[in-house]
């Protein structure tokens, strides 16, 4: 029988800094054109994903973000105790970090709007926020300074040297650009479910399995079994996709991944469904 959760296993939690985060924020000018709108606005949590709820959730934060694609993640007001809230702002951005621990950068911020109320904290790569996090003050049942709003892009607009650190494992297309885990990401098995030999690889919809031990085929989790060792079949295209000496190809029905490496091409199945263990 099938368990339906997520595939993907836990991503190193990369928002924690030890002590007092000397780095969490930047000393320094604001961005030449810092983000103009309201610093507060309604967000409202809707059924189902996407860009659009998350937009809704995130209210100021996810309009402040400056993302290539489509905003990745976003959350609206928690609430703390009156011991939790902080100081000033930046123990409010301190708390964020302590409260949710966001697989996120954990130092480098800076102060992109101020009011008196509510300041605006973000993250740029390029010159442009790929994170974005307001604080407030005094809000109901949050007395001090903490977190309002969040958002932010996809963690392939991120530095590699901050995902390096994390359990993603992001791609390049063949042009060279970082493919948003939204499309194409890969994870690691989980030791916990006696996966740690599996590996995973979604794209878009539908997630393959290298499986060299059997441990997914031994639970009926495949379409059909893994092969370590095959031929590209006639009509299959390289995507272009490829990782680590891992070059990704597809047929027309999308029905297993063959992926080549130096050693030759190896068959990921399909999973039957989304699957994962308690």
């Amino acid at each position: 029988m099938l368990v339906t959760v997520a595939v993907l296993t836990a991503v190193a939690v990369a928002g924690c800094d030890d002590g007092d985060r000397p780095d969490l924020v930047l000393k320094g000018t604001p961005p030449a054109t810092p983000y103009s709108g309201p610093l507060h606005l309604p967000t409202r949590n809707v059924d189902g994903g996407g860009p659009r709820a998350l937009r809704l959730a995130a209210g100021a934060a996810g309009r402040a973000l400056e993302c290539d694609g489509e905003i990745f993640d976003g959350a609206g007001p928690d609430r703390w105790n009156a011991s939790d809230g902080g100081d000033t702002p930046e123990e409010g951005l301190a708390l964020y970090f302590d409260m949710s621990q966001p697989e996120l950068p954990g130092h480098g911020y800076r102060v992109e709007r101020r009011e008196a109320d509510r300041v605006l904290y973000s993250y740029d790569v390029g010159g442009r926020t790929k994170v974005a996090v307001v604080v407030a003050k005094d809000q109901k049942d949050r007395p001090g300074w903490g977190p309002e709003t969040d958002a932010s892009c996809d963690p392939a607009e991120l530095p590699e040297s901050f995902t390096a650190t994390t359990g993603w494992q992001i791609w390049t297309d063949g042009a060279g650009r970082r493919v948003p885990v939204s499309r194409l990401s890969g994870s690691a098995g989980s030791e916990h479910c006696g996966w740690a030999s599996a590996s995973f690889l979604t794209l878009d919809d539908r997630t393959y399995a290298r499986d060299p031990a059997g441990v997914l085929a031994g639970d009926g989790l495949l379409t059909a079994p893994y092969r370590g060792r095959v031929r590209i079949p006639a009509g299959a295209r390289d995507t272009g996709y490829h990782r680590d000496g891992r070059r990704l190809w597809l047929t027309d029905d999308r029905a297993t991944a063959y992926v080549r490496t130096a050693g030759g091409v190896e068959a990921w199945p399909a999973l039957k469904e989304a699957v994962g263990c308690d």
